[in-house]
């Protein structure tokens, strides 16, 4: 039997198992769910927290009056405001190089929403299950001059699939995940939506609390890095080795060696489809069409399937 040659296409298939396999297999990845279970258990606390704490300096009764007197006089009647962001603090003394102490505030900005980077960090499985590239931003590092026509059609789709732009033409009744961040917890304060205008003085332990649930939320961000650089490190040497393979049977004897299942029916045209096409998202939307499948893509889920069961 002939050998199978690779070219470009082919070669690029084969990465992309070697790298599924050691994003989905390694402590990195392992470290970035981790980090996403710790944020939601501290964020659920972090709700009963900052309630107390603002509701101690801003009663509820406070809150009710204000209400009432803006509905008899509008805005006359004073400043409320409905908000996820809050900034909480405590005086603390520091020496500034004369030696010279000084009064000054330790604050922890505490936030609720959905930012940008946190977003595609937090939803990178979910991303990458719709064909989008969640690692976009971080494989510049922090080289934004290798910004590419690639990178800002990659960013505005990532945002438009969080919520962070919108076309005139969507369906407006589809709440996406910034809309559902935003509406998940608010509190009624008193002031206005400047969030950095309201100060709520805590103790040593509550404004510490605050910041393990800060660093919480960056190490959701600061793993999903982490496991990219440690794939990307692996990538870079593959690519190289790839490059000098000929022959399939060379890759399948690399991959055999480090225990990564890699076959044939990767490289067959029905195959990719079955990687793409057929994703188990897709796939579950034709099915529930009543979508009638040929018999080659039939053939191609299969091997799909059957590649998987060996994974």
């Amino acid at each position: 039997m002939a050998r199978l040659t690779l070219n470009a296409e082919k070669r690029k298939a084969i990465a992309s198992v070697f790298q599924a396999h050691w994003e989905d297999n390694s402590k990195q990845k392992e470290k970035h769910q981790d980090a996403i279970d710790q944020y939601n258990l501290i964020r659920s606390k972090a709700k009963e927290q900052i309630e107390k704490v603002v509701r101690y300096h801003q009663p509820q009764e406070d809150v009710d009056t204000i209400k009432a007197m803006r509905k008899k006089y509008d805005r006359s009647g004073g400043e409320i405001y409905s908000d996820n962001c809050f900034y909480v603090s405590r005086p603390i003394m520091k020496v500034d190089d004369e030696g010279r102490e000084y009064e000054t505030q330790d604050e922890v900005h505490v936030k609720f929403d959905l930012s940008r980077e946190f977003a595609v960090s937090y939803y990178r499985d979910e991303l990458k299950s719709k064909g989008l590239d969640p690692d976009y931003k971080v494989k510049l590092g922090n080289d934004y001059d290798r910004r590419n026509p690639r990178y800002y059609e990659m960013e505005s789709q990532v945002e438009k699939y969080l919520g962070f732009s919108n076309s005139s033409n969507e369906d407006a009744s589809i709440l996406k995940h910034k809309n559902e961040w935003e509406n998940d917890f608010k509190l009624d304060v008193i002031g206005t939506s400047y969030c950095h205008s309201r100060q709520f003085k805590v103790d040593e332990t509550t404004l510490n609390f605050f910041k393990m649930y800060d660093q919480a939320r960056e190490n959701v961000v600061k793993t999903h890095e982490q496991m990219f650089s440690y794939v990307e490190e692996k990538m870079k040497k593959l690519r190289l080795g790839l490059k000098s393979y000929k022959y399939f049977d060379q890759a399948k004897q690399l991959a055999d060696k480090l225990g990564i299942a890699l076959n044939e029916s990767i490289l067959n045209e029905s195959s990719s489809m079955a990687l793409s096409v057929y994703s188990p998202d897709n796939l579950a939307s034709l099915l529930e069409d009543k979508v009638e499948l040929t018999r080659e893509e039939k053939i191609a889920i299969a091997r799909q399937q059957m590649a998987q069961t060996i994974n």
